[in-house]
């Protein structure tokens, strides 16, 4: 039997980062002082992480394998069955690192901010020591629903707080959107009963109930028949349509709504270069032509997020 591994997720600390930019610690240090800032705060968040990381690994039993993966490196890594997952670091990466599991548990241990002021992020680095002292017997496991972005010609986007579709720049997207007859989706703008529609927008935003407490959650605040948002367990999704532009080919009848379990939002481009991306990250996208259509439902794959 192969023994269970455990994987230490982290980031580039931004310490690392403005002292790559500047080249050394001390002229990064001089550069922020003529900014009235100091290098200090960067420091010590740095500091705080790497110290978690290494208690990590310095108390994982000794029957267990163990491999450290950086952000950059998510995309290449191969995971295991057996393998357990420790995000260090904020909520967005533990969000960003669901993607690439299949049902692996994943702790988040955040240092910096703590339990206490994080949603994903939900234990500390003595908590997750003693669950893999115990071989997980205690461990509490709540899965997340995910949202799957799908084209025809096999493209595929997986998120785990939500999926925009939109115009890269400034630039008002055009497409249909279309919620299928039978799908169990439910629109939920006053009034309105429409199932497809021809929009010019600033973009479409799917997100989950883990997402409620984030974009969708400002969306909603400013959308007077915003439906009640999913809870972070649900299986249901929110979509938003955002800034829809009303016009003698546009419309804004079907500007937000529920996505049942089982349900899905197609939208076909009906312009050039449409994006389509997950959790913020824009630079991992899938690119849309004129005529393409995307399909986003609830995905297969759940965040199985442990404490």
């Amino acid at each position: 039997m192969t023994s269970p591994r455990l994987v230490v997720v982290h980031r580039t600390s931004m310490f690392d980062q403005v002292v790559a930019e500047y080249g050394t610690a001390g002229q990064a240090a001089f550069m922020l002082a003529e900014r009235g800032r100091s290098l200090d705060p960067l420091r010590r968040d740095h500091e705080l992480l790497a110290a978690a990381r290494a208690e990590l690994l310095g108390r994982v039993p000794s029957s267990w394998r163990t491999a450290v993966v950086e952000r950059a490196d998510l995309p290449r890594y191969l995971p295991d069955p057996e393998d357990v997952v420790v995000v260090v670091g904020q909520d967005g990466l533990v969000a960003n690192t669901a993607k690439y599991l299949h049902d692996q548990p994943v702790f988040g241990v955040d240092p910096v901010a703590g339990p206490q002021r994080s949603r994903l992020a939900l234990s500390t680095v003595d908590q997750v020591a003693r669950h893999l002292a115990d071989g997980l017997a205690h461990v509490r496991i709540s899965s997340r629903t995910m949202v799957a972005a799908r084209t025809a010609d096999g493209q595929r986007m997986d998120a785990l707080n939500e999926i925009f579709i939109g115009h890269p720049s400034h630039q008002s997207a055009r497409y249909e959107l279309s919620l299928p007859a039978g799908d169990g989706s439910a629109p939920s703008s006053a009034g309105s009963e429409a199932r497809s529609e021809a929009q010019s927008s600033s973009g479409v935003v799917v997100g989950t109930g883990t997402g409620a407490t984030g974009w969708l959650a400002s969306l909603a605040l400013t959308d007077p028949g915003a439906p009640p948002l999913p809870d972070a367990e649900s299986s249901e999704l929110a979509f938003f349509v955002r800034e829809a532009w009303p016009s003698p080919g546009t419309g804004t009848a079907l500007t937000n709504g529920l996505l049942e379990a089982g349900s899905r939002l197609l939208l076909q481009a009906a312009c050039e270069r449409l994006v389509v991306f997950g959790d913020g990250i824009e630079s991992d996208r899938i690119t849309l032509s004129w005529g393409q259509t995307v399909s986003v439902t609830a995905s297969e794959r759940v965040l199985r997020l442990a404490r």
